[in-house]
């Protein structure tokens, strides 16, 4: 059956034909329906987690807004705006849903058209997988039943849609805001306006965010009455009708904005203004494949291409372009429209605890200038709020999940020498949240500093009796213990880097690790604050002092101090017997990030071969092609970006370091184009293809022998060369080949 289900999916796939571009390999389906991998059925709940929650939008790299066919109604937490099961829409969706998300979408508006007599309630569209036409850059779904054609393309913050009728008929255009709040405003001014107010999620869940998603829509067709009516849920919406004859097309140009009215309008100005539907279409596809094009890979499976350049799609969706054409973007967590000067635009949504791991390190390889943006974005909305966000969306603080890693991002580009933002900004929020916690109980409720911080301070680890009740993640001690230890780690390289006095200090708290190590059971484990260890220890069952997993699994996350882990746990050769029981019992989960890191650890022993052959295993189970091709929520792209990175040949395990640990690559060759016009190449012999293992590398012709790349490596440009065994190898298992975190 399920064999069956691929092909099924796979029919549905233009053939592919010589001299494609990247752009025609993407599958904007792929994780709209639940995932059946192994993985998945094991270690997912029923609900949520075993979907991927992407959508099929039509979008531009990091675009403010997407567009994407709506078969769920709501803004509701969890439910994404389309579901590949579904088989009715309700309409066409101008959406800021995170990609791959369990959040909500926000600020929504959404267009539906109806045909014959009008009804203010509406009536779900039924449709055909067959019928859609899904790209990256045009939408498209023909619906008999209605009597139309709807297709969609994009810009950075404006949308285009085109109705064509296929009968002699009256063509109705509804536009509904989704706010469930029931606060949204829509009135006529030249157009159609639609404000829907943005509200906060996890800590002040439900408070005002002080700022709107805005839409500003018009329609150059004539002959056509707008009106403003009641709809079926005690909101206004409105109504745009008309008469037309079979093949007539209405034309509708959709402005957004978060600041207002007026800026939706000029975005829309700018960014389409005269240009015709073919043409932003064809820009939008010309924007896209200059984007997938910088990596360029060699296989002759129409497959592998597909997955790879779905990924990358998947990775290029957030954070989340914030600012209008003009710099004015809504000030962070204040609701004040501020104007940025210059030319630097400000972003949001940044899933952190996801994000920070693979997907934005991609972005530093692939465009340092835009991560340098993401970065400035981060230091105003510390210098605007007063804190360092956690986890910031909805252009507001969250508290959502755990850790503190916008100091990781922020010290992964500086150390890396990342230009674009103010090193010395950055080092005084790094510091603040490092160091302090809200005197003010009320602002520490809000989302602001890292959770549980008294506590950490003054034992090196949280200790059980903390339940650290004010956040939407509470307890999961031990594994906010591990990743503040990251966090510490992080905040000392910009300390050492910027020549400050707390990086020692900071370097020592990296260590706060081993503090919840317990050597009678050899993992980690939740400690009491007399410094007694819980018991009985569960090392294999979800307890609430880990964040989604289990203690075997997280017991592995010190990515900062792969070395220290090895002692503590008594030796390399023991944490590699460790890594084969994690892998031996099925405990590794792939569907969540905590553990992405793992399958490389290897790579720090004296069998690197076992990361090979994991990473291959992994990426042939986890990762498909069709609707149901991504294991677990896809969180913004780091799912997809794992696999972009493993299928490249090399992974961050730890992002700050600049190291990237070495497998085989999915293709025979990989170029990567690098913004500063040089190339990186990762190529294989053709004469070991259907090999393993790796028995030599060469670095620009020379003899390479460590286990890792560096970014100084990549951005430098130049060849690594790959040679294949059939059997296991001694290459990389040396001490000092190894990466030296």
């Amino acid at each position: 059956m399920k064999k069956r289900y691929h092909i099924f999916l796979l029919l549905l796939l233009p053939a592919v034909v010589a001299g494609q571009s990247p752009v025609d390999y993407v599958q904007p389906l792929s994780g709209t329906a639940a995932s059946t991998t192994v993985s998945a059925l094991k270690h997912s709940d029923v609900g949520s987690e075993r979907n991927a929650n992407t959508i099929p939008v039509v979008t531009l790299p990091f675009a403010m807004t997407q567009w994407t066919p709506e078969t769920r109604l709501t803004e509701n937490k969890c439910v994404a705006p389309y579901y590949y099961k579904d088989t009715a829409l309700t309409g066409f969706r101008a959406s800021h849903w995170i990609s791959g998300s369990c959040t909500q979408d926000y600020g929504s508006m959404t267009i539906v058209p109806i045909s014959g007599t009008f009804h203010s309630s509406e009536t779900a569209i039924s449709f055909r997988h067959e019928n859609e036409t899904t790209t990256p850059y045009y939408y498209s779904v023909r619906l008999p039943e209605a009597g139309f054609l709807v297709e969609m393309t994009a810009t950075l913050r404006a949308g285009y849609m085109r109705i064509t009728m296929l009968r002699d008929d009256s063509l109705h255009v509804l536009i509904r805001p989704n706010s469930d709040q029931k606060e949204s405003k829509i009135y006529l001014n030249q157009g159609v306006v639609v404000s829907n107010p943005v509200h906060r999620i996890y800590q002040g869940w439900g408070q005002k965010a002080g700022f709107s998603g805005w839409h500003y829509i018009k329609t150059s067709t004539k002959n056509m009455r707008t009106r403003l009516i009641e709809g079926s849920d005690q909101l206004k919406v409105a109504v745009i009708s008309g008469a037309f004859k079979k093949g007539e097309q209405v034309l509708l140009q959709i402005g957004t904005s978060f600041s207002s009215d007026e800026n939706a309008r000029k975005n829309l100005a700018t960014e389409i203004g005269a240009k015709s539907f073919e043409q932003v279409q064809q820009d939008a596809k010309e924007v896209w494949n200059t984007a997938l094009s910088q990596l360029s890979v060699e296989s002759e499976s129409r497959q592998e291409k597909a997955i790879f350049y779905t990924a990358l799609y998947h990775a290029m969706q957030h954070p989340r372009l914030f600012s209008d054409v003009n710099g004015v973007y809504p000030a962070f967590s204040t609701g004040i429209q501020k104007t940025k000067q210059g030319t630097q635009a400000y972003y949001d949504d940044f899933s952190m605890w996801d994000i920070y791991r693979a997907q934005l390190p991609l972005v530093e390889i692939l465009n340092p200038s835009l991560a340098g943006a993401f970065n400035a974005s981060l230091v105003l909305k510390g210098e605007q709020g007063g804190w360092l966000p956690i986890f910031p969306c909805w252009n507001s603080y969250t508290a959502a999940m755990i850790g503190d890693h916008s100091v990781s991002v922020l010290a992964s580009a500086i150390a890396k020498g990342i230009k674009g933002f103010d090193y010395q900004k950055a080092w005084s929020l790094i510091r603040k949240n490092a160091f302090e916690t809200p005197g003010d109980f009320s602002v520490y409720r809000n989302g602001m500093g890292r959770r549980a911080m008294t506590s950490y301070l003054k034992y090196g680890y949280i200790p059980i009796e903390d339940s650290v009740p004010d956040a939407f993640h509470k307890k999961e001690q031990v594994s906010r213990t591990l990743e503040y230890a990251y966090d510490d780690y992080a905040a000392s390289v910009v300390a050492a880097t910027l020549k400050k006095k707390e990086a020692n200090t900071l370097l020592f708290r990296s260590k706060n690790y081993q503090k919840v190590f317990d050597t009678t059971v050899g993992l980690m484990n939740a400690r009491y604050s007399t410094g007694s260890f819980l018991y009985p220890f569960q090392p294999d069952t979800r307890t609430s002092y880990i964040t989604e997993g289990t203690s075997r699994q997280y017991s592995f996350y010190v990515p900062h101090d792969i070395q220290g882990l090895q002692q503590v746990m008594g030796g390399a050769d023991v944490f590699e017997k460790k890594l084969d029981t994690l892998f031996a019992k099925g405990e590794y989960w792939h569907g969540n990030e905590p553990g992405h890191q793992i399958p490389f650890l290897y790579n720090f022993t004296s069998s690197p071969w076992k990361t090979q052959d994991l990473i291959r295993k992994i990426r042939s189970e986890e990762y498909t092609d069709g609707a149901g091709g991504l294991s677990g929520n896809d969180d913004a792209g780091q799912m997809s970006a794992w696999y972009v990175f493993a299928a490249l040949g090399f992974y961050p395990v730890n992002p700050v370091s600049g190291h990237y640990q070495l497998c085989v690559p999915q293709f025979n060759k990989v170029v990567i184009r690098l913004k500063n016009g040089k190339q990186f190449k990762v190529l294989v012999d053709q004469n070991s293809k259907s090999k393993k293992y790796i028995e030599s590398v060469l670095w620009n012709g020379e003899a390479y022998n460590k286990n890792f790349i560096t970014y100084t490596m990549i951005q430098n440009g130049g060849e690594l060369s790959i040679r294949l065994s059939d059997t296991p190898t001694s290459w990389g298992s040396k001490k000092e080949n190894r990466s030296n975190l």
